[in-house]
């Protein structure tokens, strides 16, 4: 018996590898996945915009690791309340044309670890770029963006680094396809009654158990909001609900891309739900050992297929 599980583990290794050499992407590495998080939530300080120097060893972090990836990353700076904070892009595929945005936000809420919120979406981010820089040609080009400032007290002001962002695109008159959050993505919870909603009802509709990935958007998002959200769903393993509501609904523009849509930009929210299922949120006890990196690893590999055009 133990022969056989040797010859099965040995196949599905060279089957996985033979993708690479046939010339598909290798799925997202959970250990690389894991490896940022540890490297994001270990620093001396909690990452939020009181820590200046956790948040610049953050920044320097994913420079590092989008260059590696073979991104052309530059830095966008910009001064609240006095300090100077850093927006870090990396770029994939041809210069011109419309462009694809997907960020997450690297800072945190208050003194807490943020491993989940949103070191898993930064962790996704990262593991996306290494697998972009692994493809021959992309159809477009693709923003990679980890900002700056998402969290209290700047959110919904013109200080979160995604306003920044999404005004610098407007203001220049870049055309952009569309934009994906990557928010809270490794917090998974098989048990019954472990979902909750803004509105109790949405239960009989979308079920109890957090066991799966939501592509969340506004009504009125536009052709790529539906097209990304089938594509999404129908690439990945992990179960997906596809949510769509009126902006007002709490919860429903809770991350970057609601600064997309200010500046007219079509965008969607990929992500666990946060708070409506992880009660460790902005709480001291959102750590690495609660999250789920396998499924993680699903949520990036259905992330590469749909942005890759693949």
């Amino acid at each position: 018996m133990n022969t056989v599980r040797r010859c099965l583990g040995i196949l599905a290794l060279l089957l996985w590898w033979g993708a690479g050499l046939r010339g598909q992407p290798l799925p997202a590495d959970t250990a690389r996945l894991r490896r940022h998080i540890v490297a994001l939530t270990s620093m001396p300080e909690p990452r939020n915009y009181l820590h200046e120097a956790s948040l610049n060893q953050a920044a320097d972090y994913i420079r590092a690791e989008l260059a590696a990836a073979g991104a052309r990353p530059t830095v966008q700076p910009y001064v609240a309340q006095g300090r100077t904070y850093h927006n870090i892009l990396g770029h994939f595929g041809p210069e011109t044309g419309p462009r694809l945005i997907v960020g997450a936000h690297y800072d945190v809420c208050g003194e807490q670890p943020g491993a989940d919120d949103n070191g898993s979406g930064v962790a996704a981010l990262l593991e996306l770029a290494r697998l972009l820089g692994q493809q021959q040609a992309l159809p477009y080009r693709i923003d990679l963006v980890a900002y700056t400032l998402e969290e209290p007290p700047f959110f919904r002001t013109p200080q979160m680094g995604s306003f920044v962002h999404a005004k610098s695109l407007h203001d220049a008159g870049v055309p952009v396809r569309g934009m994906v959050a990557l928010e809270t993505l490794g917090y998974y919870d098989d048990r019954k009654h472990t979902q909750r909603y803004p509105l109790g009802l949405l239960k009989w509709v979308y079920g109890t158990r957090g066991n799966y990935v939501t592509v969340a958007q506004k009504f009125g998002n536009g052709r790529f909001g539906r097209q990304f959200a089938r594509r999404y769903q129908a690439a990945a393993v992990l179960p997906v609900k596809r949510f769509k509501a009126p902006a007002w609904l709490p919860g429903i523009d809770f991350s970057d891309h609601l600064n997309y849509w200010h500046f007219g930009y079509p965008a969607v929210l990929l992500t666990d739900t946060a708070f409506y299922r992880n009660q460790h949120y902005h709480e001291p006890t959102d750590t690495l050992n609660r999250l789920d990196m396998r499924r993680l690893g699903l949520a990036v590999n259905a992330l590469l297929a749909v942005v890759s055009g693949r």
